[in-house]
């Protein structure tokens, strides 16, 4: 294993910044995580000083907060979330696909953050439609990346088909296979994700799957 990135687990939101403390303590005698993501609720009081604690950490590269429907569209949530670039962080957004209209809106305002959608948007069988045209729009935002994993809920052809329409959106620059281990090992193995994000991407050249499945994380959380 040569780089990790650890994203928060939904420690304790009163003290968002102890889990960082704790990614540290890891990092002191194995050097991994590499890099962390960090927790934060943007529209808390004391939002300003969790935010500057996490940058503290040379190893936190972004945060993340799940939003709420409609949220994003809130001046209090967003005057967090426009603290995040001077502080040299990203967001990692993850919600359903249903909120990705109101995503794009956030990332064309605030072009100069980088956004990483989580888990493909969770599209769920029967929805892929829809889906598609939601990341669609949100794809036109070139400070978006995204994040393929969470898609034990579909069957592997409809997996196929949302590895596809990434990749055919997003570009190869912009998309990143995830393991999201422990939590995916619910639905299969990490021999059984692999293989199958493996399948799917035999057509394309060395260099693009060598994109997908490292290097585009190296850049994207600077991890060089």
């Amino acid at each position: 294993m040569q780089r990790t990135v650890y994203v928060e687990a939904g420690w304790d939101p009163r003290d968002p910044n102890s889990e960082m403390d704790f990614v540290a303590g890891l990092r002191a005698p194995y050097g991994l995580p590499t890099v962390a993501v960090a927790q934060v609720w943007l529209d808390s009081d004391d939002y300003a000083a969790v935010l500057e604690a996490h940058a503290q950490h040379s190893f936190v590269r972004g945060v993340r907060h799940k939003p709420r429907p409609g949220q994003m569209d809130d001046a209090r949530w967003r005057a967090g979330f426009a603290r995040l670039a001077a502080l040299g962080l990203h967001f990692e957004l993850q919600a359903p696909w249903q909120e990705l209209v109101a995503a794009a809106r956030l990332a064309h305002d605030f072009a100069d953050t980088m956004l990483v959608l989580n888990h493909a948007g969770l599209p769920l069988p029967g929805e892929l439609d829809g889906w598609q045209a939601a990341m669609a729009g949100l794809a036109r935002c070139e400070n978006v990346a995204v994040k393929i994993s969470g898609l034990g809920n579909l069957d592997a052809r409809a997996q196929h088909q949302v590895i596809g329409a990434s990749l055919e959106l997003f570009g190869m620059r912009r998309v990143m296979f995830a393991s999201n281990y422990p939590v995916d090992s619910l639905r299969a193995s990490y021999d059984a994700i692999h293989e199958l994000f493996d399948e799917a991407t035999r057509g394309l050249s060395t260099a693009e799957r060598r994109d997908l499945f490292h290097d585009n994380a190296v850049r994207i959380y600077r991890m060089e």
